[in-house]
């Protein structure tokens, strides 16, 4: 749902949803995703549906699907699916023997290289039968045009259960599709529309002058994030990198976990953010990876695109996306590990204070009054310009356990799309004191998942050193990669 008041149709999607859509090209597929493991065995099939239906009345987008208007005169409008069948999206497999990680990881990489259908609701899940350590698993897959990591949290958070045994299912609701616009009125719906942008411009210019202090400092606000922005020379483009070719349509994916209470003592002890431990962390992987290739890493400083949720409190739960941008430094040319977090704590500091994060949204919010072929045409601009070296996203989870049909969660193992030059993405979640960092590459041309998840973890282990912390090479702290 769109978060802009002056969109007519609630429906329709925002600019940023749909510059997802238009980013979606050459393998650069924008869903979003996680591989969920619990303990116990997997419930059976038709325990699994009947659950989902019981939920799905909470998320009403789940039985939607997109709608586009001839002659691309505008976003397309979510709609709902007459067709809908919660067996399509829920799939059912099994791993081939003897069923152990490698196998999941692998499976995994298929799933999330596989774009989703546009003529359907855009979403699937896959239970995993037996992932031969007693569990089971869910892949779980979502287009980013309909849920931006945060939001999808307290999603995810509807579909469990806060106890092992809970009261009582309630009844499967009845739902009855509304009917399927037509193409004529799609088309009217936009036409009219558009021709309302400019009164929608106009009553955002009434409301500045009958409120002139609120929008005078709004406007100070929003120019001083475009400022900042523009200071941060993201527009001259990210440095050279091997992690930068063109991707293919296959995906290799891989993980490693910490406990979140190692990142949180790091972070105490040298002052700092757990998201600056997790970024300092990244670059200390980075920088050994590509030393493996014996690139040369003199003044080498990479660069992170980074979201960051803008959505206020009352607005979590919703669909659709309010997130912004920043850019981090990783300073792969520095060896030592304590300046390589005092460099990355000091430039998110001034990220903070400068409002950069305010002029990226700034940006993707004129993004509502582009015409779609605009819109697409700057995001796949965006996508060859190499504005960003990977994407590194760091999602704050529920710090308790979570339960489905009495079987408790034990890992959430986020995935972040590709962009079309980046081979890389690194997803991070913390939940239930656990921290889990899912690693997305390019089958082809991306890094070795197992040097980067094995780096990954020194990288923790050196500052962890430093901080005095013990215990982030006990048992609990793995890497597994494919």
């Amino acid at each position: 749902m769109s978060d802009n008041g002056d969109v007519a149709n609630p429906d329709r999607l925002s600019g940023l949803d749909a510059s997802f859509l238009a980013l979606e090209e050459r393998g650069a597929h924008m869903h979003v995703g996680s591989v969920l493991r619990f303990d116990g065995a997997a419930p059976e099939y038709d325990e699994l549906v009947g659950h989902l239906e019981r939920r799905l009345h909470l998320v009403p987008r789940y039985r939607q699907k997109l709608a586009f208007a001839p002659l691309v005169q505008s976003r397309p409008v979510w709609v709902d699916d007459p067709h809908f069948n919660p067996r399509y999206h829920v799939r059912h497999t099994a791993l081939p023997a003897p069923g152990d990680e490698r196998a999941l990881r692998r499976l995994a990489g298929r799933v999330f290289a596989q774009r989703l259908d546009r003529d359907k609701p855009l979403w699937e899940l896959w239970l995993v039968q037996d992932t031969g350590d007693g569990g089971f698993a869910l892949i779980t897959k979502t287009h980013h045009c309909l849920v931006d990591g945060i939001s999808g949290v307290d999603i995810a958070t509807i579909l469990f259960d806060l106890e092992a045994a809970p009261p009582p299912a309630a009844p499967v609701e009845a739902w009855t599709p509304r009917s399927e616009p037509s193409a004529a009125t799609l088309l009217a719906d936009a036409l009219a529309e558009r021709a309302a942008t400019p009164w929608g411009i106009a009553r955002v210019a009434a409301a500045a002058a009958a409120h002139p202090r609120q929008a005078a400092a709004a406007g100070a606000t929003a120019a001083a994030g475009l400022s900042a922005f523009a200071r941060t020379g993201v527009l001259r483009g990210a440095p050279r990198s091997p992690l930068n070719r063109r991707i293919g349509p296959h995906r290799r994916f891989g993980w490693a976990q910490a406990e979140l209470a190692t990142l949180k003592a790091i972070k105490s002890a040298l002052g700092g953010t757990v998201n600056d431990v997790v970024l300092t962390a990244v670059a200390g992987a980075l920088r050994t990876y590509h030393l493996s290739q014996g690139i040369d890493l003199e003044d080498v400083e990479l660069r992170a695109m980074v979201p960051v949720s803008v959505r206020a409190e009352a607005e979590r739960g919703a669909l659709g996306n309010r997130v912004s941008t920043v850019y981090a430094p990783l300073p792969l040319a520095e060896p030592d590990p304590l300046i390589r977090f005092r460099t990355v704590h000091a430039a998110m500091a001034d990220v903070k204070a400068s409002g950069e994060a305010v002029g990226a949204e700034v940006i993707t919010q004129l993004a509502d009054f582009a015409p779609p072929t605009i819109l697409a045409q700057a995001a796949q601009l965006q996508a060859v310009q190499r504005l960003f070296n990977l994407t590194v996203t760091n999602v704050p989870g529920p710090q308790f356990p979570l339960y489905l049909l009495g079987r408790r969660l034990a890992h959430v193992i986020p995935q972040v799309p590709l962009a079309e030059n980046c081979t890389l993405g690194i997803a991070v979640m913390s939940y239930d004191g656990r921290v889990d960092f899912g690693l997305l590459a390019d089958f082809d041309a991306g890094p070795d998942l197992d040097l980067l998840a094995t780096a990954l973890l020194a990288a923790l282990a050196e500052l962890a050193l430093l901080a005095g912390v013990n215990g982030v090479g006990a048992p609990g702290v793995t890497a597994a990669a494919h």
